[in-house]
C-alpha cells in the first residue's frame, strides 16, 4: 500500500444541465434512448496512437486524446453542447443533435458524437468552421454565446477547424481499441494484494475479525478461488450487518434527528402510544428502583426508534430480497419497543419470538393513521402507503421543510440518495437575483437558470405534499402551490387519483431507474473504501486532463459493470460487495519498483483513486482491536469518538480523514494502552493459546545470539497478526523491528534502580504490573506500541 494511492471526489456524477429535462446525472441514464439525426459521414481524420512504452504496450490512460475532434468532444461537446443539442433538448431541431451516452462504455454514442463534431467543423463560414461560428455567438446561434472567443474551449474548437485539411481519417474502432488497451494497461505497474492479505482485510473490515486458520489455509491453497467461496459466507455472518448499518447510516445519516426519538411519531396520531414506556407495569421491581428503570426503558425504546430505517436495509439483503424494495416496500419493520409506540403491538406480538426483545424486529404495516379530530388518512386500501425510507417518518423528519423550502431538500436528497444526483453541484448561480426577481413574476417557472433545475426539483418536492415540515403525514391546509411545477417525476405528472400514495408511485419510478443501480453500487464503493468515487474532471486547462478524464472513465466502467451484475441478481446488494472486492481497483495494493522507474511524466494520473488508504473510524478500529487483542480499547465509543473523526449524524455529518493533532494524541494513548494491557497478559497464557507470541518466551534475551531465529519468527508472526504484512524472518522490515526490540532491551539493562515490576509508561497501575527481572516484557510492550502507530494498523 502506498501513500500516492489516495483519495479523490466529492459528489457523486459529473452531470450536465439539460434544459427540458433539468439536473440530471446523464453518464449512468441507461432510459434515454436518444433520437439522433442520421449516421453522419465518417470524416477523414488520422487518430493519434498516444504513448507507447518501450515494450510495445501502451501506458495507462495515454492513447487517442490528442485526435482534434476527440478533444472538442471530451473539453466542449460533453460538458457545453450537448445542454441544448440533443434530441430533447433546445437545439432538438438543428443538424447538430448529440446523443447522450447511457454510460461511460456508450462507444456507439460518442463515435457518433466525435464524427458530428467533426463533420461540422469541416463546413466553413467566413474563414471559420461552423461549428467555432455557432459557438462563440455568429450565425444567428439560438443559444447565443456558449463560448468567448478568448477562452480555452474556443481554442480547442478553432484548433478543430484548423485541423480538418491536414488530417485525413477518423477510425471509431481504432478509437475503441486503443480505449481498451489503455483501461487494460491500467494495472500494468500495480502489485495487487495476495489473497491471503485480501481475505484479512475483508473479514477486518466487514466482519470485524481476523481470518480463522481453515480459511487463511484454504485461501493459501487456492488462492481468488478459495476466497470467493469464503465470501458469501463472510457476508452472512451478524458483524457484517452492524457494518451494514454503520455504513448507511454514514450515507443517510437518519439517526440524527433533534429531540427526543419518540417525537418521531406524531403527537396527532399516536399521542396514547408514542409514550408508553410512561405507564408500562414496573410493579416486579422495587419501588426505589422504577424510576431509573423507566429511564432506560425510554432510553433502549428510543435507540429501537433510530434503528428501524436500517433494520429494513438489514432484511432485505439478509433475506436476499431486491434491495429496491429500500424505496418500494409496503412495509416497515418494527420491535415489540416500537410496535408499542405505533399503538399495533396486541395485533402483531404472537409473530415475536422473544416479546422482551427490544431490538427484535420483524415487517409490519400501520392502517391508515387517523387524527385526534377523527379524521382519517386519504388512502384507498385501508393501509398507510408505506414506500420503503421514502415514506418512513425518521427520513421526512431529518431532511424536514419549511414554508419556502417546500420539500426541495427532501427533493434533493432522493437525488442524491437513490438516483447519485447531486443537483446542488450543478445548480446555477444568478449573478443579481433581485433583478431576475424583478424581471419574472415566478422566476423558477419562469427564468432559465432557475427553470433548467426546478422543473426537475420541484415535480419531486409535490410528490412528498402530504407530509408537514416535521415528516408527519398532513397535507398544507392552503393546498400545495400553484407557483410550483406539478407533481411528478422526470417529466412524468403523476395523476391526481394517486396522489394518496405519492411515495410509492415515486419509488416505483426510481427502482426501474438505471442509476438507482448505478446509486447503490457507489453507496457499496463507500463502505468498503471510505470515500466516494472519484469526480470526472473539470479543469481543461489541466496538463493532466486527458490521463484524469481516462482514469475516471476506467473507474466509472467498473462500477457500471457492478451496476449490470446487480440489476442482474435480482438487485442483490450482497453481489455488489463481491463484485467490487474482486475488482483490481480494490485489491491494487502499491507501484512495482520496476513500474516507478519506468514511469513517463504525469502517469501518477492514472493511478491516483486506485486501492484502499482511508484511516480506520473509531467504530472500525475499536472492532481491530479486538479483533487482534481479544478486547476493544473502550475509549473510542464515548467520549472520544467525535474527536477521532466520528460523526453525530446531526451536527458532525462527515467523518474526517485527516488526521489532526488531537487525533494524533489519542492513537499514542491506544498504542500505549493496548500494548501495556495485553502484552503482559498473552505472556502469562501457555504459548497455544496466546495470540501475539506463541513462538517465543520472555527467557529469549534480544542481546543473546542464539535466540535470533526465535525472535525473527515471533516479529514476523506480529507483523501478519498486526499489521497484515507478510514479511519473511530475515526480510528487512522485521529486521528494524529487530533492532528497535534490541535497542530498548539494551537501554533498560544499562539503567539502575529500575523496577522489575512495572513499566513507567503504564502508568504503574496495578493491572498492568508484571514481574520483569529480564526487561524483555517492556522490550515488547515497546514492539507493539511501536507497529500499533503504525500506518498499516490505523489505516486500511
Amino acid at each position: 500500500m502506498i501513500p500516492m494511492i489516495c483519495n479523490i471526489g466529492l459528489p457523486l456524477y459529473r452531470l450536465v444541465i439539460v434544459p427540458g429535462m433539468g439536473c440530471l446525472g446523464w453518464f449512468a441514464m441507461a432510459q434515454f434512448s436518444c433520437a439522433s439525426p442520421q449516421e453522419p459521414p465518417v470524416a477523414n481524420v488520422a487518430v493519434a496512437t498516444g504513448a507507447i512504452s518501450q515494450s510495445g504496450k501502451p501506458t495507462p490512460c495515454s492513447g487517442a486524446v490528442d485526435h482534434p475532434a476527440f478533444n472538442a468532444w471530451a473539453k466542449v461537446a460533453e460538458s457545453l453542447c450537448i445542454r441544448c443539442h440533443n434530441s430533447d433538448g433546445d437545439g432538438a431541431e438543428s443538424r447538430f443533435v448529440l446523443r447522450i451516452p447511457a454510460s461511460v462504455r456508450d462507444r456507439d454514442s460518442i463515435s457518433f458524437n466525435v464524427a458530428l463534431l467533426w463533420n461540422l467543423a469541416s463546413e466553413k463560414t467566413d474563414n471559420q468552421s461552423l461549428l467555432f461560428a455557432k459557438a462563440t455567438g455568429g450565425l444567428d446561434h439560438g443559444g447565443g454565446v456558449v463560448v468567448t472567443k478568448e477562452s480555452t474551449q474556443a481554442k480547442v474548437l478553432s484548433t478543430l477547424g484548423d485541423s480538418v485539411g491536414d488530417l485525413t481519417t477518423w477510425i471509431p474502432t481504432e478509437h475503441d481499441r486503443l480505449l481498451d488497451e489503455n483501461h487494460a494497461a491500467m494495472f500494468d505497474g500495480i502489485s495487487m494484494m495476495s489473497p491471503t492479505r485480501l481475505l484479512r482485510r475483508v473479514t477486518l473490515s466487514l466482519a470485524g475479525r481476523l481470518p480463522t486458520k481453515p480459511e487463511l489455509s484454504s485461501v493459501a491453497s487456492e488462492g481468488m478461488a478459495g476466497l470467493e467461496k469464503l465470501l458469501p459466507l463472510i457476508l452472512d455472518e451478524p458483524a457484517f450487518y452492524e457494518r451494514l448499518r454503520e455504513g448507511y447510516n454514514d450515507i443517510l445519516l437518519t439517526r440524527g434527528i433533534e429531540d427526543n426519538a419518540e417525537t418521531l411519531l406524531s403527537y396527532d396520531h399516536f399521542e396514547k402510544s408514542r409514550l408508553w414506556y410512561q405507564d408500562y407495569d414496573l410493579n416486579d421491581l422495587p419501588e426505589n428502583e422504577r424510576e431509573r428503570a423507566r429511564w432506560k426503558l425510554a432510553d433502549v425504546y428510543r435507540d429501537a426508534l433510530l434503528r428501524e430505517p436500517y433494520e429494513l436495509i438489514l432484511y432485505i439483503v439478509r433475506k436476499d430480497r431486491p434491495f429496491t424494495e429500500v424505496i418500494t416496500a409496503d412495509y416497515m419493520m418494527v420491535s415489540p419497543y416500537t410496535a408499542r409506540g405505533y399503538g399495533i403491538y396486541e395485533e402483531i406480538k404472537d409473530q415475536f419470538r422473544d416479546p422482551k426483545n427490544p431490538f427484535e424486529y420483524i415487517p409490519a404495516k400501520l392502517r391508515a393513521l387517523r387524527g385526534r379530530d377523527g379524521k382519517v388518512q386519504e388512502t384507498a386500501t385501508g393501509w398507510y402507503p408505506h414506500s420503503g425510507l421514502l415514506s418512513m417518518f425518521h427520513y421526512l423528519r431529518r431532511y424536514p421543510s419549511t414554508e419556502t423550502n417546500r420539500n426541495r431538500l427532501r427533493a434533493r436528497m432522493v437525488y442524491q440518495h437513490w438516483l447519485g444526483v447531486d443537483v446542488m453541484a450543478l445548480a446555477p448561480r444568478s449573478a443579481d437575483a433581485s433583478a431576475v426577481a424583478a424581471k419574472y413574476a415566478i422566476p423558477v417557472m419562469q427564468a432559465p437558470d432557475c427553470v433548467v433545475c426546478h422543473r426537475t426539483i420541484d415535480p419531486l418536492a409535490g410528490l412528498f405534499q402530504n407530509f408537514s415540515f416535521e415528516g408527519y403525514v398532513g397535507p398544507r391546509k392552503e393546498g400545495w402551490y400553484t407557483d410550483m411545477f406539478g407533481p411528478g417525476f422526470e417529466r412524468e405528472a403523476i395523476g391526481a387519483e394517486e396522489l394518496w400514495r405519492s411515495p410509492q408511485w415515486l419509488g416505483q419510478k426510481i427502482a426501474q431507474d438505471r442509476r438507482f443501480a448505478i446509486a447503490v453500487v457507489e453507496h457499496v464503493y463507500y463502505i468498503l473504501y471510505g470515500r466516494k468515487p472519484a469526480l470526472a474532471p473539470t479543469d481543461i486547462e489541466d496538463p493532466q486532463f486527458h490521463r484524469k478524464r481516462c482514469a475516471y472513465r476506467a473507474q466509472r466502467a467498473m462500477l457500471e459493470k457492478a451496476a449490470d451484475v446487480f440489476r442482474q441478481s435480482n438487485d442483490s446488494l450482497k453481489q455488489v460487495f463481491l463484485t467490487l472486492i474482486a475488482s483490481e481497483f480494490y485489491r491494487a495494493d502499491g507501484i512495482f519498483e520496476s513500474s516507478r522507474e519506468a514511469m513517463v511524466p504525469d502517469q501518477q494520473a492514472d493511478w491516483n483513486d486506485l486501492g484502499v488508504v482511508r484511516l480506520l473510524s473509531p467504530e472500525q478500529l475499536e472492532r481491530k482491536i479486538g479483533a487482534i487483542f481479544g478486547k476493544p480499547w473502550g475509549r473510542l465509543r464515548d467520549e472520544m469518538a467525535i474527536l477521532y473523526g466520528g460523526i453525530d449524524s446531526l451536527a458532525v455529518t462527515d467523518r474526517n480523514l485527516d488526521p489532526s493533532g488531537a487525533m494524533g494524541a489519542v492513537q499514542r494513548m491506544m498504542a500505549n494502552d493496548v500494548a501495556c494491557e495485553h502484552v503482559a497478559k498473552d505472556f502469562r497464557l501457555p504459548p497455544a493459546e496466546r495470540r501475539l507470541f506463541p513462538s517465543v518466551e520472555l527467557t529469549d534475551l534480544p542481546s543473546d545470539p542464539a535466540a535470533e531465529g526465535s525472535l525473527r519468527k515471533a516479529i514476523s508472526d506480529l507483523h501478519f497478526q498486526l499489521l497484515g504484512r507478510e514479511d519473511e524472518p530475515k526480510s528487512n522490515s522485521v529486521t528494524e523491528t529487530l533492532e528497535l526490540l534490541r535497542e530498548v532491551h539494551a537501554s533498560a539493562k544499562q539503567q539502575t534502580g529500575l523496577p522489575t515490576n512495572e513499566s513507567y509508561f503504564c502508568g504503574g497501575r496495578e493491572e498492568f504490573r508484571s514481574e520483569d527481572p529480564l526487561f524483555t516484557l517492556r522490550s515488547w510492550r515497546a514492539v507493539v506500541t511501536y507497529l500499533l502507530r503504525q500506518r498499516e494498523f490505523l489505516y486500511e
